[in-house]
């Protein structure tokens, strides 16, 4: 839903762009006033404006409310509590990933999917080819895609420092920004699996990891 009100509004910047009008750079609360201000005084454009904003305004409700509805879930939901002590996992990433792989093979198939940029930045067989620092297709696409953004979250958005973030910053320095979020990706779905299964927080420092981490 999100996507598709997206694509709208990316319509309408374009429609507007053919009579000159440019929307600029504009919050999704302010995105509606906006388009009706540009327009006020041309009954043409507001004819065919009309309806694209209505669709607009009722895909962002719908949106609203089932967002919502998933902090609800995630919020009742002890593992979804648990999994959010991990820097970048927020309640879409922990209740996608406690729906999906609750068991150990469906992790393993989901780190399968993640060529290993670790320490040792070997290459890992995907068919016939090698590849490193790269995505195959193999597991659940949705949750690939979930893993990657809360990846890309730690790294860029996440000020509060862990041993997380350093070993994927140590990566970013030698392979690159790219490959360091792929790796983190991969090991973000090991910590969650782990912490499913011995029910423990995040340790936020090395010198608090278990033995066998």
């Amino acid at each position: 839903m999100q996507g598709k009100a997206i694509a709208i509004e990316n319509d309408i910047r374009g429609l507007l762009r053919n009579f000159g009008l440019k929307v600029g750079n504009v919050g999704v609360v302010k995105f509606e006033e906006r388009i009706r201000e540009l327009i006020d005084d041309m009954a043409d454009l507001q004819e065919v404006m009309d309806p694209l904003l209505t669709a607009r305004r009722k895909l962002r409700e719908e949106f609203s409310r089932l967002h919502n509805k998933v902090l609800d879930m995630s919020r009742n939901d002890e593992m979804c509590r648990l999994l959010m002590t991990i820097p970048g996992i927020g309640p879409v990433v922990s209740l996608a990933f406690t729906s999906t792989h609750r068991h150990s093979a469906a992790v393993q198939e989901l780190e399968g999917c993640w060529t290993d940029t670790g320490a040792d930045a070997e290459a890992q067989r995907v068919g016939e080819s090698k590849r490193v620092g790269c995505i195959s297709l193999c597991g659940d696409a949705m949750m690939r895609t979930l893993l990657y953004e809360a990846a890309q979250t730690l790294m860029i958005n996440v000020r509060k420092w862990s041993w997380l973030k350093a070993w994927a910053m140590n990566i970013a320095k030698r392979r690159g920004m790219r490959k360091a979020i792929v790796a983190l990706a991969r090991r973000l779905a090991v910590i969650m699996h782990r912490m499913m299964s011995d029910g423990t927080e995040f340790c936020w420092r090395r010198d608090d990891l278990p033995a066998a981490s």
